[in-house]
């Protein structure tokens, strides 16, 4: 709620049913005062002139102008924080991660019938709005997708071996953005291998993978059960179980764990950061990026204890800065975003046993 009053927003989508679920839900709060409803993209841009909200909640499969095409209006226009509102389905995976890329604050999936799905995501909704509120608007950019893959160097990448130092990455509202900058400041030499926990839905995990690899000098794919851990090699955790580690007679590899979320989440960061301080030791660097919460902030200060190097996104360039603001504690270095790819170069060089 403002100082002025509960917080102005403006819903978009061509279903009444759902306009009304999300009207009851938000005003319910007593925080929230719907100050219009559109069922079209261009209806949506005549209400943002009108009404000038505070956010929107916008869905992606509308007649006449699309979702995402009503997302890059808006982010180029008359910037304000929005929160999608969609279907899970998996032929929504490229549009989801394009309105992610174009600067949305969250992604929340729309109910089933169950009333269990209903509550869950009336739960959800309100905490993304929140932290749409929170979101700091002029760190919400709209990233240009780099059109086909990278002209990569990967004939540089040494050929498979076991890794002997771990870069970990964590993320959550704001990113999906953010992790595309990162990866592709990371060398083709990389002699690491990159763990990276982004909280998003399970079904667009496979996707982003994709969108990493396509702008990554290292191979991007999702984490699989008992895989070996190679150096310069990215791996994602896919959204359905926990990331672990474990180390065996022939060497480290990963062991999903199917265990419930950790404050919400899973795959949690917490669990990934504290499975690599575990196994690598002071060979390793944790990084803690935009999002809401605190996940990652245990396992930032287990690195810390084995001696491991430490990085946190500095509040100015967060879009949400709850967690990097809890694992501030805990970093050796508190960074903006565009510092903090060249950094994990420098430091993936210098880790022990990483040359």
């Amino acid at each position: 709620m403002s100082e002025s009053g509960p917080a102005r927003v403006v819903i978009v989508d061509d279903s009444p049913m759902m306009r009304q679920l999300i009207r009851e839900t938000v005003e319910a709060t007593g925080r929230w005062r719907v100050v219009g409803e559109a069922a079209t993209g261009f209806e949506a841009i005549r209400l943002l002139h009108q009404q000038k909200p505070d956010v929107l909640t916008l869905d992606l499969e509308m007649p006449d102008l699309g979702g995402v095409e009503t997302l890059g209006y808006i982010m180029s226009e008359l910037p304000r924080p929005v929160v999608i509102v969609s279907s899970h389905a998996e032929r929504m995976a490229d549009p989801a991660l394009r309105a992610l890329e174009y600067g949305a604050v969250e992604y929340v999936v729309k109910p089933g019938s169950d009333a269990g799905e209903r509550e869950a995501f009336e739960e959800r909704l309100l905490g993304a709005l929140d932290a749409a509120l929170d979101a700091r608007l002029r760190n919400l950019r709209m990233r240009v997708a780099v059109a086909g893959a990278l002209q990569r160097a990967r004939q540089l990448r040494q050929k498979q071996r076991p890794a002997a130092g771990a870069v970990t990455i964590a993320a959550s509202t704001g990113g999906p953005s953010a992790l595309l900058d990162l990866v592709a400041a990371l060398p083709g030499d990389t002699a690491c291998a990159v763990f990276i926990v982004q909280h998003m839905p399970s079904a667009f995990t496979a996707r982003f993978a994709e969108r990493l690899d396509a702008e990554c000098a290292l191979p991007v794919t999702i984490a699989r059960d008992r895989e070996p851990v190679h150096a310069g090699h990215v791996y994602l955790g896919g959204g359905t179980h926990h990331v672990g580690l474990e180390r065996t007679p022939d060497g480290i590899c990963i062991r999903l764990i199917d265990e419930p979320p950790l404050r919400g989440v899973r795959p949690a960061a917490d669990v990934l950061f504290t499975a690599v301080a575990r196994t690598f030791g002071p060979a390793s660097l944790g990084v803690v990026l935009t999002g809401m919460g605190r996940d990652g902030a245990e396992g930032m200060r287990a690195l810390r204890a084995v001696g491991a190097r430490t990085i946190a996104q500095d509040e100015a360039s967060a879009v949400i800065a709850g967690m990097p603001r809890a694992a501030a504690p805990y970093a050796d270095e508190i960074l903006p975003l565009p510092a903090i790819g060249g950094r994990i170069a420098t430091i993936a060089r210098e880790l022990p046993g990483a040359r």
